[in-house]
């Protein structure tokens, strides 16, 4: 018997069984859709961690902070710890030549100490106003949409002014999806905490790619985007919209660092000077290395420094992005694992359950075994047809939970963040199929050794 006459003979049992055979394929199916769903839904939260970590400056960004719960050798100087002033700052600049930008920031977070923005009778309350330098836009990697980033002339006379998120822009002056056409605030005077500020930039709009081509698609096809309902706020709301660090960006303003000492700390002007650093205390420094190769010496360099400036003691911790990235990295490879294991259980099932099948099948067919082999069939020819059979029901599972891995990734996508949606790859598509066929023919190949072996005699004698 040809091959291509065996897989038909194995499609006519399975159609004449037709209920039992999609049992049996459940467990392949259930396999097969959970492992591609786990796939894309790990996918997907791989796509979004990497942007918001290039969102956040990426690799080549060092944070340190100050920490006054000091070592346990230390604790008992904990009356000297100053924290992080602008003396770390330029002694930065000048003794650790690995660090290629380093800017001195001084915060006020919307969970610590709010600030209220307003705007005629508009209020906006951000996630983070920050006092700092205009580095602080290569640094955080910021992309200016309009106007300028204020420089040092405006820092050293602690101008009035100010560079807006388009999170702030939306709550003050009405966001593009509201009015049908975008606001550019350019030069319009907004009120921090009560103090007048002119606007002179405004930030790019951070969003992950997907929640980007969604949103040109909708622009695209304003009917079908109208049929959708309302697009959710962008600013700090956020909706469905994107990770936090997007809708932290969205909802930033930044202001000179003298300004924010000037106004808001009550210092005066030219308090953070080269020459006289005074009593600033800083809420966090941030910075960036050429690259990422020079990461461990970089941190090196720049915990020596501090350690000269703060005389020993360690009122301090140094943060990179490659710890977030390792974090990440441990968690996908936990979630693939995971999901991985669930599959592979529910294959194994599937497998066992196609077994039992082709056992019962055989035990139905003996006869008609028999019969083949008295009239000429060989026993290769009796084993190639069951396996055929077995092999058969698994690609047709295969098939099946593939269409339904699409159906699940669709409801999964329904709950996720925009910036983790799940994303099918043809290689989870791949594996996932290959897999279902592996465990069809493995599943398949007792029984077939077993319908093989049969006596044509005994067979014949079989009621």
């Amino acid at each position: 018997m040809s091959l291509a006459n065996t897989i038909l003979s194995g499609l006519k049992e399975i159609w004449a069984h037709k209920f039992r055979s999609i049992l049996t394929m459940l467990g392949i199916i259930l396999g097969v859709s959970s492992l591609v769903a786990m796939s894309a839904l790990v996918k997907g939260m791989e796509n979004g961690t990497r942007e918001a970590l290039l969102a956040a400056g990426g690799l080549e960004k060092i944070r340190i902070e100050s920490q006054f719960d000091l070592p346990v050798y230390q604790r008992h100087l904990m009356d000297q710890a100053q924290g992080l002033t602008m003396e770390d700052v330029y002694a930065l600049r000048d003794g650790a030549p690995l660090v290629r930008v380093v800017t001195p920031a001084v915060e006020q977070m919307r969970f610590r100490e709010p600030m209220t923005v307003s705007y005629k009778n508009k209020t906006s309350e951000p996630f983070q106003v920050s006092g700092t330098w205009p580095d602080a836009l290569e640094v955080n990697e910021h992309k200016l949409a309009h106007g300028r980033m204020f420089g040092p002339l405006d820092d050293e006379n602690a101008a009035s002014v100010c560079v807006i998120g388009t999170g702030v822009r939306d709550d003050l002056f009405g966001s593009p999806e509201d009015l049908g056409h975008e606001v550019i605030p350019l030069g319009e005077t907004i009120n921090l905490n009560g103090l007048p500020f002119t606007i002179i930039g405004m930030f790019d709009m951070y969003e992950s790619e997907k929640a980007k081509k969604e949103r040109a698609f909708k622009k695209a096809n304003p009917k079908l985007a109208a049929a959708s309902g309302p697009t959710r706020s962008r600013g700090w709301g956020g909706g469905k919209g994107g990770h936090f660090i997007f809708r932290l960006k969205n909802n930033t303003v930044y202001i000179p660092l003298n300004t924010m000492l000037v106004k808001f700390r009550g210092l005066t002007p030219g308090s953070a000077s080269p020459t006289d650093p005074g009593p600033v205390r800083l809420s966090n420094l941030n910075m960036k290395i050429p690259s990422i190769d020079l990461l461990e010496p970089a941190v090196q360099q720049v915990r020596n420094v501090l350690m000269m400036t703060h005389k020993g003691l360690e009122d301090f911790t140094l943060r990179t992005q490659e710890d977030w990235a390792q974090e990440i990295t441990v968690a996908i490879r936990n979630a693939r694992l995971s999901g991985a294991v669930i599959s592979g259980i529910c294959l194994l099932v599937g497998g066992i359950g196609i077994m039992n099948i082709m056992l019962a099948s055989i035990s139905e067919r003996v006869r008609e075994i028999g019969i083949r082999k008295a009239i000429g069939a060989s026993t290769l020819d009796i084993f190639v047809q069951i396996l055929v059979e077995s092999t058969v029901i698994s690609v047709l599972g295969g098939i099946a939970g593939i269409g339904a891995s699409y159906a699940l990734v669709l409801i999964i996508a329904a709950f996720t963040p925009t910036d983790n949606t799940p994303v099918i790859t043809f290689s989870a598509l791949g594996v996932a199929f290959l897999f279902s066929v592996a465990v069809g023919m493995i599943a398949g190949l007792y029984p077939a050794i077993r319908a093989s072996r049969l006596h044509p005699i005994q067979a014949l004698k079989y009621d």
